[in-house]
């Protein structure tokens, strides 16, 4: 495991971040992780951060456990953002909060209408993308 100094930890790669997860951490990152990978099958999972980033011609989403600690920032449950959320249509499902570009929501359980509004959103982020072709 490399070091990062802010987080006091480093992980080389996804399989070690995901070891390193509580269990219900580990439940939602997973789900989230598959639901990602099968909506946007074409992207790029890397870690930044120590987190799982997911790439196709710019940076499309992450997933941002709260074990996984970011300078004094302190939260619950897994966090998801959509990297260039400040173009999505609407801000009501993923919140830009005081935010300039980074639009979020963190999740301690998934409901079957969570999964459907992540699809419609990742769908979304997907068109943005492809306007950086």
């Amino acid at each position: 495991m490399g070091y990062n100094k802010i987080q006091q930890l480093g992980f080389r790669t996804v399989d070690e971040f995901l070891d390193f997860l509580p269990e219900e951490e580990l439940e939602l990152v997973e789900t989230l992780r598959e639901l990602i990978l099968e909506t946007c099958p074409d992207v790029q999972e890397r870690l930044s951060y120590n987190v799982p980033y997911y790439f196709r011609n710019r940076r499309v989403c992450f997933l941002w456990p709260a074990s996984i600690p970011w300078g004094k920032v302190k939260m619950q449950g897994v966090m998801m953002g959509i990297c260039n959320g400040n173009l999505l249509n609407d801000h009501q499902y993923f919140d830009l909060g005081d935010r300039k570009q980074v639009a979020t929501r963190i999740f301690d359980k998934l409901t079957e209408e969570d999964f459907d509004l992540i699809r419609y959103y990742l769908q979304e982020a997907i068109r943005i993308d492809r306007e950086f072709e």
